[in-house]
């Protein structure tokens, strides 16, 4: 059997990284994914029965996806063979291939493990198709990217796609229990460091590993370390975020519904997620924009004027300095009464707007610049508004064969309850001076 170690042509005798030499024997040894591998778990079940199928392992880096993979072989007799998406092509995929009909030639299964599989093209992904449903390869996939963007359809219907947790600080607690057993001593920090850790492995156990195995061998002053002896040695882990994939539209997301959520606390920090992360303050600037008319509309008018001033700070500033006032406008965002009724008016209004064609206006709002057009009517019967008692004539401007709809209805918070109050004034008045059809 073969496994990723072995593969890179490294004797049993060479340095093994602790992360590798802590690798779990068996699915019991996992941490972190109990829902898998539980006594109730998916994986459990499908070992008990003796029955694999084909598997999309989904979830980040550091969770014991490549182990979970070697485990279930051993469980199930399968011969182990791991490729990278990374590192292979069509010749290596013809190859595995090739070297698993001669095994099932001879009464042997193999299972076949790809990690980064959503790094295959369309045409790559497809060709595993034959292999998995003849059953020449049990296919057990890993990758970090959403499998319902990143691989095809076929392939998808033809596996089972099982969702790998983030460790918890309680599972990276028990890894470190295991690395200070192996090396037979305890870490040599602080409690505070310690914790220092665990934040800055991010849910990755394998990171956490190494991060372990360099505080190990920090071992030349006295005492133990403290976090700010750590500081100038290690480095945090780089959070999960790609700005042209779903942790990109995941974070968003957040920001988004905070901010309609009035929660400028959750806000803010979705926003400094994804600028921590790289992304792009001026798509953020855009974002919020859109938040101003979309959430808050009429409900605080000035909303769309801090987004805009934003944009045009940071514009004008850049990073960092630029970034406060992108913050402001989260924070007055967040903060302000909210109403999507101007947002609902717009989309109700084009979809009557697609529905009735090329209905004219009616005649008595059109200009009559030539007497043939006053004597068709055009402008005959109009109401010169600021003339009428009330300052509003209450003639109707729809289409004549068109039955008059509401579009805009305002939500009464903030500034649009006032509104709100005037619109009924005017719907009134406009019920008494509308003439029947």
């Amino acid at each position: 059997m073969t496994d990723l170690f072995d593969s890179a042509g490294l004797s049993d005798g060479a340095p093994r990284p602790l992360a590798d030499r802590l690798r779990p024997q068996t699915l019991a040894d996992v941490v972190g994914q109990d829902h898998l591998i539980g006594p109730d778990g998916t994986l459990s079940r499908m070992l008990v029965a003796k029955r694999l199928s084909s598997i999309i392992l989904w979830g980040p880096p550091g969770t014991g996806k490549t182990t979970i993979a070697r485990l279930l072989a051993e469980g199930t007799g399968l011969e182990f063979e791991a490729i990278s998406a990374i590192f292979s092509g069509v010749k290596e995929l013809r190859a595995a291939f090739e070297r698993a009909e001669s095994r099932r030639k001879m009464g042997k299964g193999t299972l076949l493990f790809v990690d980064e599989i959503h790094r295959f093209n369309r045409a790559q992904q497809d060709g595993f198709l034959p292999f998995v449903e003849s059953g020449v390869v049990t296919l057990i996939g890993a990758t970090t990217e959403n499998p319902s963007f990143e691989l095809n359809g076929a392939l998808l219907s033809r596996c089972q796609v099982l969702v790998l947790k983030r460790l918890d600080e309680a599972a990276l607690g028990l890894l470190l229990q295991r690395a200070e057993n192996m090396e037979q001593r305890r870490l040599p920090v602080t409690k505070e460091a310690r914790a220092m850790i665990l934040s800055m492995a991010d849910g990755d156990g394998r990171y956490l590993l190494n991060l372990a195995e360099q505080a190990f061998s920090m071992m030349g002053e006295p005492g133990l370390l403290s976090p700010d002896d750590l500081g100038k040695s290690l480095s945090k882990r780089a959070a999960a975020y790609d700005k042209d994939r779903e942790e990109h539209y995941n974070l968003i997301s957040a920001l988004h519904k905070s901010v309609r959520g009035s929660d400028p606390d959750a806000a803010l920090y979705w926003f400094a997620r994804m600028l921590e992360g790289g992304e792009d303050p001026l798509f953020l600037a855009r974002r919020l924009i859109r938040m101003a008319s979309e959430d808050i509309g009429l409900a605080d008018p000035t909303a769309l004027m801090v987004a805009g001033e934003a944009a045009r700070t940071y514009e004008r500033l850049g990073s960092p300095e630029g970034e406060l006032a992108l913050a402001h406008c989260v924070i007055h965002l967040a903060t302000a009464p909210k109403s999507n009724a101007a947002y609902v008016a717009y989309k109700a209004a084009r979809r009557a707007a697609a529905e009735t064609g090329s209905l004219m206006p009616p005649k008595h709002i059109l200009n009559a610049p030539t007497s043939m057009m006053k004597d068709q009517g055009y402008g005959s019967g109009y109401k010169y508004d600021h003339d009428t008692e009330e300052g509003f004539s209450g003639q109707d401007y729809f289409p004549d064969s068109m039955k008059r709809p509401v579009f805009y209805d305002p939500k009464g918070e903030g500034r649009e309850a006032p509104i709100a109050e005037r619109l009924r004034r005017l719907a009134e008045l406009r019920a008494g001076t509308k003439k029947p059809k």
